[in-house]
């Protein structure tokens, strides 16, 4: 049943054409296929595909809405620094932080930044999931 699916993340996005500048711009993707004015569906090389689609009610979650994971979690904050996308610190106990990446022992390392529309979005190194 589920277990053999596949899940995609879903982006919310009140304003579309910015949507598609950030993540082009900031991020460096383009979409791989769009349904105008509704839907932007990208696909990473990973494999992974997610959307950003319209809606009103954007950047409202008070979390982690997607995930991407790295290999090189202060290589990429570094980089997207450099493209002027700005890092999120939490309070979080037993959490180190340097330069926008947070070391969370056994669980990795993380970084995370809000998109153009105000969604809370991860770099991961891989958090253990066994």
């Amino acid at each position: 049943m589920l277990n053999d699916a596949t899940v995609t993340a879903n982006i919310p996005a009140a304003d579309l054409g910015r949507a598609r500048g950030f993540y082009a711009e900031k991020l460096g993707l383009e979409p791989a296929n769009e349904l105008e004015g509704i839907m932007l569906i990208y696909k990473t090389a990973g494999g992974s595909t997610f959307s950003v689609y319209q809606t009103e009610f954007a950047g409202q979650a008070g979390h982690t809405i997607a995930q991407w994971h790295v290999d090189d979690v202060a290589a990429e904050v570094r980089e997207l620094q450099d493209k002027g996308v700005t890092f999120e610190q939490y309070d979080m106990p037993g959490v180190d932080w340097s330069d926008g990446v947070a070391s969370m022992g056994d669980m990795g390392k993380a970084a995370w930044f809000k998109d153009s529309e105000g969604n809370i979005l991860c770099l991961d190194d891989g958090f253990p999931v066994g």
